[in-house]
């Protein structure tokens, strides 16, 4: 996962300027929407989604921790399948991710009894991973224009075989825990999570449907490593870490091709 994260925040950096990566975010109607989709409705869909299926307590833990975490690495790499606008997709992705260090220990002791958050632990691993790479990008991309260029097929060919084998890596690695799973109803709990995340960023991402589509795939894609930083702090049940993963894999699954089937819709609007 480091390689891929790390490349792709890097091939992203070298893409964009500051100004582009900005210019979304100050449009205050979209972040206040994204901000509302992703801190106040997708924990009340982890709520309502465990509730519909009585999921048993480890599962339920595991989805209103996914719900609260938001700003995942993959987005722009998402984005970039989808068609969509890149430089919403890393400005929503820092915002959320920012905003996530913050809201995380702030309401989860509220939603779930003993559990303590360490804002630190969260906050340095996305610094080192995925901000201080874009920076870098951002950096090179600034004042070595030429250099830049350069580089980005070779990090987006990084970053797209690193994804694929991550894929493969965590498939793998996981089929015990996918099967395991199967009796609990944790996989249609993770579909139902993540569609109604996409769902919700789609009828809130406005009528441009470059950041339309954007607004879907960046909420329901949720923060998997603040998740298991956190479920791996607080819980000794290994179903919380485990359901975790298993959204993660189904994310992959289900977002992938959605985001592709946004492609070929803006593609045949386009015509």
């Amino acid at each position: 996962m480091l390689a891929f994260v790390v490349s792709s925040m890097l091939a992203v950096g070298v893409s964009l300027t500051v100004g582009q990566v900005v210019a979304p975010l100050r449009n205050g109607r979209v972040v206040s929407l994204a901000l509302l989709a992703n801190f106040v409705l997708m924990p009340l869909g982890a709520i309502l989604v465990a509730r519909l299926l009585w999921l048993d307590e480890p599962l339920r833990v595991a989805l209103l921790l996914l719900g609260t975490a938001a700003g995942a690495p993959f987005l722009p790499k998402l984005a970039g399948i989808a068609k969509g606008d890149l430089a919403f997709a890393v400005g929503l992705m820092v915002l959320l991710m920012v905003a996530t260090v913050g809201y995380m220990p702030l309401v989860l002791p509220r939603l779930l009894n003993g559990v303590s958050v360490d804002a630190t632990q969260i906050a340095r691993s996305l610094v080192l991973l995925m901000l201080l790479p874009l920076a870098l990008g951002l950096g090179v991309k600034a004042r070595h224009e030429v250099t830049a260029e350069r580089m980005r097929p070779l990090l987006d060919r990084t970053s797209s075989v690193s994804l694929a084998l991550l894929t493969l890596l965590i498939l793998t690695v996981n089929v015990n825990n996918l099967i395991g799973l199967f009796g609990t109803r944790g996989v249609l709990a993770s579909v139902l999570f993540l569609c109604w995340g996409a769902g919700i960023g789609w009828l809130l991402g406005g009528p441009v449907s470059d950041i339309r589509g954007v607004m879907a795939l960046g909420t329901a894609q949720r923060n998997i490593a603040a998740a298991l930083v956190v479920g791996g702090q607080n819980f000794t049940d290994p179903k919380v870490v485990v359901m975790v993963v298993v959204v993660a894999i189904v994310g992959l699954l289900l977002l992938f091709p959605l985001a592709r089937a946004l492609a070929v819709r803006g593609e045949e609007r386009g015509r």
